[in-house]
C-alpha cells in the first residue's frame, strides 16, 4: 500500500466512499497501524465490500499489479477452470509428500465482507452458506458447528482434528475490524469423512478446503471442484452468488487472494534439499513458495516443508494445480538425487502468464 500511496492519490481518494459506506481511511487502517519491514512487505489494505475495488481502483489496481507480479487488472482478465480432468499425473511419491490440501476463498454478493460488516450481515452469510451445505450429498455430505453453541465435546474435536480456527489475534487482522463480535455468527462446516471444509466468517464470507493424507492431489482436487461447484449452484438456487469479475476473479478481502484465490500445498520431506544453497533459488523459478510445516511464521520440523503455489491471479485454478503438481515432483526428484550424492540443476523460471 505505502509505496503506492502518494499524498496526491490520497487527496484525491480519502473523501470517496463506496455505497455501503467504506472509505479509503478504513481501508488502509491495517496497513498504517502495521507499517512492515523493507524486507517484508504485507500488502497493508482490504476490501470492505465487493464496490472497494472500483471506488478505490486507481489505488488498488497498482497494489494488485505489484502483488500479483505485474497482473494488470486495467488490461488483463482472469481465467476461471475447474475441471479436474485436465490435470496432468497428479499422484506424489508418498515417501516424501505426508499430505496434500487445497484451500480457496469465496464471498457471497450484497453482503459486505468481514472488515466492515454488521452482526446482521455477517448473520447473513452464515444463514445463506449453512442452508447452502445442508444439501451436499454423498461424499461431500456433512454437518455444521456453529463456534457459540458447539459443545467442549465438539470443541475438542474439532482441535485434535486440528480444523478449529481461533479469534484473530494478528495484528493484521484485529486492525483490520475481522475480529469484532467474536464469535458471533463463525462456524465450521465439514463433510463426514473430514476431507471437505468450510470455514465460515474468519478473513473471508468463507474458506473452503479439501485435504486429505498422502500424495493424492488428484483425488484432492477433483473433490475441491466438485464441492466448490455444488455449493454455488445451491447458493444460486436460494438467488444469491458469489462476487465475481472478468478483471480480478474470485473478490475476497485481502487483495493477496484475488483471482482464484487457491492455494495448493503439499507436507513433503525435503531434508537435503532444504540444506542446498539453490533451494530458495529452485522454489522462485518453479513459482512456487515454502512455509514451515506449522503453517506462517513456523520452523520446519526434521526438513518437512509445506509448499504451494506462488500465485494466484492471472492463471486458472487448473494451471495453478498443473504448476504444484510439476513442481512437487521436481523437488522430489532433487530430493532423490541428493540421496545418490548426484548433482541438481536449478530449472529455468518458468512463464506466469500465457
Amino acid at each position: 500500500m505505502s509505496s503506492n500511496l502518494t499524498p496526491a492519490l490520497y487527496a484525491q481518494l480519502y473523501d470517496r466512499t463506496t455505497p455501503k459506506g467504506f472509505t479509503l481511511d478504513q481501508a488502509i487502517q491495517t496497513g498504517v497501524d502495521n507499517p512492515g519491514h523493507p524486507f517484508v512487505k504485507t500488502v497493508g489494505i482490504v476490501a470492505g465490500d465487493e464496490e472497494s475495488y472500483e471506488v478505490f481502483a486507481d489505488l488498488l489496481d497498482d497494489v494488485i499489479k505489484e502483488r500479483h507480479n505485474g497482473y494488470d487488472p486495467r488490461t488483463m482478465t482472469h481465467p476461471t477452470d475447474l475441471d479436474a480432468s485436465k490435470l496432468q499425473s497428479g499422484q506424489f511419491d508418498e515417501r516424501y509428500v505426508l499430505s496434500s490440501r487445497v484451500r480457496t476463498g469465496r464471498s457471497i454478493r450484497g453482503l459486505s465482507l468481514p472488515p466492515t460488516c454488521t452482526r446482521a450481515e455477517r448473520r447473513e452469510v452464515e444463514r445463506v452458506v449453512v442452508d447452502a451445505l445442508a444439501g451436499l450429498k454423498d461424499d461431500l455430505a456433512g454437518r455444521y458447528y456453529s463456534l457459540t453453541l458447539m459443545t467442549d465435546a465438539e470443541q475438542q474435536q474439532l482441535i485434535d482434528d486440528h480444523f478449529l480456527f481461533d479469534k484473530p489475534v494478528s495484528p493484521l487482522l484485529t486492525c483490520a475490524g475481522m475480529a469484532r463480535d467474536w464469535p458471533d455468527a463463525r462456524g465450521i462446516w465439514h463433510n463426514n469423512e473430514k476431507t471437505f471444509l468450510v470455514w465460515i466468517n474468519e478473513e473471508d464470507h468463507t474458506r473452503v478446503i479439501s485435504m486429505e493424507k498422502g500424495g493424492n492431489m488428484k483425488r484432492v482436487f477433483d473433490r475441491f471442484c466438485r464441492g466448490l461447484k455444488e455449493v454455488e449452484r445451491l447458493i444460486q438456487a436460494n438467488d444469491w452468488e458469489f462476487m465475481w469479475n472478468e478483471r480480478l476473479g474470485y473478490i475476497v478481502t485481502c487483495p493477496s487472494n484475488l483471482g482464484t484465490g487457491l492455494r495448493a500445498g503439499v507436507h513433503v520431506k525435503l531434508p537435503l534439499l532444504s540444506e542446498d544453497p539453490r533451494f530458495g533459488e529452485i522454489l522462485e523459478n518453479l513459482r512456487l513458495q515454502k512455509r514451515g510445516s506449522g503453517g506462517v511464521d513456523a520452523a520446519a520440523v526434521d526438513g518437512v516443508f509445506d509448499v504451494s503455489n506462488l500465485d494466484r491471479l492471472g492463471q486458472s485454478e487448473v494451471q495453478l494445480l498443473q504448476v504444484v503438481i510439476d513442481g512437487v515432483n521436481y523437488l522430489v526428484e532433487c530430493e532423490k538425487k541428493l540421496e545418490k550424492g548426484l548433482d541438481i540443476k536449478v530449472p529455468p523460471p518458468i512463464k506466469q502468464f500465457t
